[in-house]
């Protein structure tokens, strides 16, 4: 058994990392300097987007993503219950009102078809979440919102370099959502990001996430000389500082070889357990290239002993830190006031009682990679003795 626990996800920072903060920290701009556009240019650039707008947490980014889809009281937004509370609370930060559609069963994506069912003439926008790093399918979203005039908002939290059809995440919705939270593709300490190609919506974004004000001259109503700025709306202080914005840049150079390793792990675990009676192991479609944010092994409670939550405390036991993603958001006490039924999304209910989360990160060793696979296969043969 490991001597020490091994998480199922961790920040992976080099001397580059180091030294690019550190220069930053000798500059003469902490926050509201060039360090912030040069990672918003950055990562637009690599994800095939026009703009990005960088904001404090991804969060707050999703929050500013609703607010200029011009989200308000009455308006319904869809999106799935098999995602982190800020897929849905930043509608209610908006006034309006979240509407759960359920999952595909084999994707663990929102399912298109259930969102179609949901769409009513209150709905104004669709957030799709690309679950574990594959990307919803994106065409069938789309063709939703030219239908029904819809705004679609992609939370790709989970897949920053992922590709949808030859095209990365970031160039498929009006707005993408990008975390850079230490257990993501990337760090950043936290900081989330807008990318989009429509220069209206990236507009209102910068004044959003920073107390409503702007200094462009094309959107001043009179110019009293070159220090005048107006505040011409009610919004908030979500900004980002340059020692984020400069460990982001160079954390980026670095992307491709995380997800290239994340996808080996993934290949390495998905050879092991693809034919373990009882595990079922993540459907990965053949237009879609994850980036593997997470790996969800699903733990047949009809075909192993004491199915996933037997498992789940026996991987602790062994120290592999395994964890699940996520509590369906409707069954959350706070929603269940607001009036959400408990019941609402079958495939995303019986997914959370069979799900568990598997370590996966860019540092872990083969070694690392092994003592999973034989910790799991230990567990599925124990239970089996029962």
């Amino acid at each position: 058994m490991r001597e020490k626990m091994l998480p199922y996800g961790r920040q992976c920072l080099d001397e580059d990392d180091i030294t690019a903060v550190v220069e930053t920290l000798r500059s003469a701009w902490l926050t509201q300097g060039p360090a912030i556009e040069k990672f918003e240019r950055d990562i637009a650039a690599y994800t095939g987007a026009k703009y990005g707008v960088a904001f404090a947490n991804g969060t707050v980014a999703l929050h500013g993503a609703c607010e200029a889809a011009g989200i308000g009281p009455g308006d319904e937004v869809i999106t799935t219950p098999l995602t982190f509370l800020a897929s849905s609370n930043c509608v209610l930060y908006c006034g309006g009102t979240p509407v759960f559609a359920d999952i595909c069963p084999d994707t663990y994506n929102l399912d298109a078809d259930a969102a179609a069912r949901r769409i009513t003439e209150k709905t104004k926008a669709i957030i799709p979440v690309d679950f574990s790093g594959q990307p919803a399918e994106m065409d069938a979203f789309r063709w939703l919102a030219e239908l029904h005039n819809l705004v679609i908002i992609e939370d790709a939290a989970h897949s920053l370099g992922a590709s949808y059809r030859g095209r990365k995440t970031g160039s498929l919705a009006d707005m993408t959502m990008f975390s850079f939270h230490p257990v993501k593709h990337i760090t950043t300490g936290e900081v989330g990001i807008i990318v989009t190609d429509n220069e209206e919506y990236a507009e209102r974004l910068r004044m959003f996430r920073s107390h409503g004000m702007t200094k462009d001259p094309r959107l001043l109503t009179r110019n009293d000389g070159p220090w005048y700025y107006e505040m011409q709306s009610l919004d908030y202080n979500y900004r980002i500082i340059d020692i984020q914005a400069s460990l982001g840049s160079s954390q980026l150079k670095k992307l491709d070889a995380f997800v290239a390793r994340r996808r080996e792990i993934a290949t390495a675990y998905t050879d092991a357990f693809c034919h373990v009676p009882g595990l079922q192991v993540p459907t990965q479609l053949p237009d879609a290239n994850s980036s593997w944010h997470l790996y969800v092994l699903r733990w047949k409670k009809d075909a192993i002993a004491g199915g996933r939550d037997r498992a789940f405390a026996a991987l602790r036991e062994r120290n592999i830190g395994v964890h699940v993603h996520y509590i369906p958001v409707y069954k959350q006490p706070y929603y269940q006031s607001l009036g959400y039924a408990d019941h609402l999304c079958p495939h995303a209910e019986s997914y959370y009682e069979e799900a568990m989360s598997l370590p996966i990160f860019p540092a872990m060793t083969d070694s690392d990679v092994q003592d999973v696979i034989d910790a799991v296969l230990e567990t599925v043969a124990l239970a089996s003795r029962f």
